[in-house]
């Protein structure tokens, strides 16, 4: 599970600040009105428009306010679990296209998180021939501070030479990319300096081969022998043979790569763009272990342990891209979860979290072995020199000592343990455990445990646990600093200008971090409620604080209850941590009861589903019918699938609001975390913290002047190895308008890897009704209506995507 990433098809840019040029002061020298910028004061409030607003604050009551908060699918805010919500000091900027495909890149302090989802971020271009075309480049920014960051771009100078493209036909076809390209580069050993005429190719692994310079053949058929190196129980390695076609499809149109990046021309040769970047993947590809677009090693950087068998890799994503400033390679660090290479007994005991050697296994301690190591490499490692690797199939029900099999025609039966003994000298010692099983259902084939290892680089791709994600967060979290550092070491490590690949298609890579023009944008006015001693404030640094502030609109709670599923916390802890945070969400601003429904409810997390249940009805049965508004739950810190559990179970079955505190913070009950906490639960409640003085002053250039409406668009695709799982489309709205400040969320599973979001507008057939028209968009634009009392005049659209 590649941790570069929420998304898989989004590209990855790091932006570290280098100097700001005095940047500070300027930032106080260049506004004209005084007051509005030194941070003594807000802004003059002279609206930008006449019109008058009437919706400057919600209802104070809390009905309804599910339909108008619409956010409740996405609660990500209790515990750390994705890329994206950690505290790290990496910017990740987008690019922006323009007719050469503009790099932009800003940055507030330098010190911005670092972008992602745990799953691998890895982007391919259209398989589609024809070229994309960008929309062009209205102008360039000219608000805030001028100053000089570096991207994690090298620049790379455009091939001269003419580049082609071959088709590749392997027959009997062959669906595994690995040994496609074994049979190639056995291919280009034989024949490179013969029939190839010294050309050293490039290889997709599928259909395409790609050559700097024509091959002396338009066609022709060649027969490769591979050995199988996994083919054979018991038997001699087999050798295999395969016919490969090679023929000549088109050109690379070098010049049109060269307009576009020039601003000539407006559509992007991807064809030429997608050579260029598998060029620049082979050398790599050979080296280090690929996955989508990242490579691996644990040579790059010493593995981390992630538990239950598992340890992260670090390794490093790369892809060439068009930029205003010419051709660019992106290079940025990844981590990824692989299978420890230990011996199948150390991986089972960790796995189990107990001793296997000494006690027999349970029926459930079975099914988990099973689970993890099926379709796992293993090695044998009885057997001296002789290194054969098999695939798990399963695992016997019976141990090793009760295993018996037929060893002629004759239906002699022998035992595992017997022929072990017999045919290579080597006694079993834990015959109570089972063995494992390699080869297919009708021929089974018994290792036992204590004779396998685990093939080094294979990649996890079952999903992590709790404990596991926040482990692997805890590695990929880098100052700018030594993330700057691992980037310029990659890149030299990786030695493009030797690269034999790039020399041959003429491609140099720089090894210096592109230089870019960015700006400091000036901090915007936050607006708080007029009962608060400080009505308004200027952030410094991208930071401020809620002391002496109170929230603009403070909901109300008067039903709550908290649920305690840590044992180390007594009920006079949590009753005080929760007294402290009532207190607290009163202080902000809220009208928070002081007294929960019922006593604080203490409960096992292996039996989250019952005690939720119970709680809510207690809850109910106390207040006559009356649902809880909040739920407060302590969680354990290390508390692996209940925090899920629980968002599930109040999400969709009971319909609760929910907020989970770690044991950690119970005991420490610090007022800042108390006061983030508060933030949250008012959000979730449907109120509002803060809104931008800009907003209620009617200033926001293409918002304030008439009804708008603000959407934000994006699709959420499974990780690598998942076949099967659907894409997740979200939209999002503002509904708040002047303020857009308050959103409302709707989330659609689609088919797998969609990148179209497909329920964004649809139509139907009613009987009664005839065609019917709806989607997200739609009830979004009902919800906006609703809630604000006007349509929408225009529509702003923000669709996270790239090509």
């Amino acid at each position: 599970m590649p941790i570069r990433q929420m998304k898989e098809s989004t590209e990855q840019h790091l932006v570290i600040k280098t100097h700001l040029q005095n940047s500070m002061n300027q930032m106080q020298k260049a506004p004209t009105n005084k007051t509005a910028q030194n941070g003594k004061g807000p802004p003059p409030q002279e609206p930008h428009n006449t019109k008058p607003h009437n919706q400057t604050s919600p209802p104070s009551k809390n009905k309804g306010r599910r339909r108008g908060r619409g956010g409740r699918k996405f609660d990500q805010g209790d515990v750390c679990m994705r890329p994206s919500s950690r505290h790290c000091t990496v910017v990740n900027t987008p690019v922006s296209a323009n007719p050469a495909g503009a790099l932009l890149a800003s940055t507030l302090d330098g010190s911005v998180e670092n972008g992602g989802n745990l799953c691998g971020m890895e982007m391919s271009f259209p398989t589609t021939s024809k070229a994309s075309s960008f929309a062009r480049r209205p102008g360039f920014g000219q608000v805030g501070t001028k100053c000089i960051v570096k991207a994690n771009h090298f620049f790379a100078e455009l091939p001269e030479k003419d580049l082609n493209q071959y088709d590749v036909t392997i027959t009997p076809e062959v669906s595994s990319r690995t040994v496609n390209r074994a049979i190639m580069e056995e291919l280009v050993r034989l024949y490179r300096e013969s029939d190839l005429g010294t050309r050293l190719p490039a290889y997709d692994g599928r259909k395409s081969l790609y050559t700097a310079g024509e091959l002396p053949f338009a066609w022709k058929e060649f027969k490769i022998k591979l050995v199988d190196e996994e083919d054979g129980i018991n038997g001699p390695k087999r050798e295999r043979e395969y016919k490969v076609v090679i023929k000549f499809v088109a050109r690379a149109n070098m010049h049109h790569l060269g307009q576009f990046l020039a601003g000539k021309r407006a559509d992007a040769p991807q064809e030429a763009l997608q050579i260029l970047d598998i060029v620049l993947r082979e050398l790599s590809t050979k080296r280090y272990c690929p996955i989508g677009r990242s490579f691996f090693s644990p040579d790059i950087r010493m593995p981390q342990r992630l538990g239950d068998g598992l340890e992260s890799w670090c390794g490093f994503y790369q892809s060439i891209r068009p930029t205003q400033m010419g051709l660019s390679l992106n290079i940025d660090m990844a981590s990824a979860a692989f299978i420890e290479p230990l011996p199948v007994i150390d991986f089972v005991a960790q796995l189990l979290g107990k001793d296997v050697l000494s006690r027999p296994l349970s029926d459930s301690d079975r099914v988990k072995i099973k689970r993890a190591l099926r379709g796992v490499k293993v090695e044998v490692t009885h057997r001296g020199n002789v290194r054969r690797k098999y695939r798990v199939s399963g695992l016997t029900s019976q141990p090793t000592r009760e295993l018996v099999f037929p060893v002629d025609d004759n239906s002699t039966m022998k035992s595992v343990v017997e022929y072990f003994q017999e045919m290579y000298g080597f006694t079993i010692q834990h015959t109570h455990l089972p063995c494992l099983q390699v080869g297919n259902q009708k021929k089974a084939n018994y290792l036992p445990m204590e004779a396998c290892k685990i093939v080094e680089g294979q990649r996890y791709t079952k999903r992590l646990n709790e404990r596991q994600i926040t482990a692997l967060l805890k590695v990929t979290c880098q100052r700018p600093r030594d993330r700057e550092y691992d980037i310029l070491q990659t890149v030299q490590q990786n030695a493009y200008d030797q690269d034999p690949y790039a020399k041959e298609f003429g491609i140099k890579i720089s090894e210096k971090l592109a230089s870019v023009e960015a700006r400091i944008l000036p901090a915007p006015w936050l607006k708080y409620h007029e009962a608060g001693k400080e009505k308004d404030c200027l952030p410094q640094v991208g930071q401020w604080n809620m002391m002496n502030k109170k929230m603009i609109n403070g909901m109300t709670v008067s039903r709550w209850a908290c649920i305690n599923f840590s044992r180390s916390v007594q009920e006079s802890v949590a009753r005080g941590f929760c007294n402290e945070l009532a207190q607290m969400c009163q202080v902000s601003g809220m009208e928070f009861n002081p007294e929960p429904v019922i006593s604080i409810y203490n409960a096992r997390p292996e039996q989250v589903e019952k005690a939720l249940k119970h709680v809510y009805h207690a809850a109910m049965n106390k207040t006559k019918g009356k649902e809880l508004e909040l739920l407060l739950a302590i969680l354990p810190d290390n508390n692996g699938s209940l925090y899920g559990d629980l968002k599930r179970i109040c999400e969709t079955d009971l319909g609760l609001i929910s907020q989970c505190c770690l044991t950690k913070h119970v005991f420490k009950i610090s007022k800042q975390y108390l006061a983030n906490v508060s933030l949250k639960i008012n959000v979730k409640m449907g109120g509002r913290n803060t809104v931008l003085l800009d907003a209620i002053s009617c200033r926001i250039p293409l918002v304030s002047d008439i009804p708008t409406i603000i959407f934000g668009a994006d699709v959420t695709h499974p990780e690598n190895g998942e076949d099967s799982s659907p894409s997740i489309a979200a939209v999002v709205a503002s509904q708040d308008w002047p303020e857009v400040t308050k959103y409302a969320g709707l989330v659609c599973a689609q088919a797998h890897r969609q990148e179209l979001i497909q329920d964004l507008y649809k139509t139907w057939h009613d009987p009664v009704r005839g065609a019917v028209n709806g989607g997200m968009i739609r009830d979004l634009l009902v919800s906006f209506r609703k809630a604000t009392g006007q349509k929408p005049l225009r529509i702003i659209f923000y669709r996270s995507t790239f090509f």
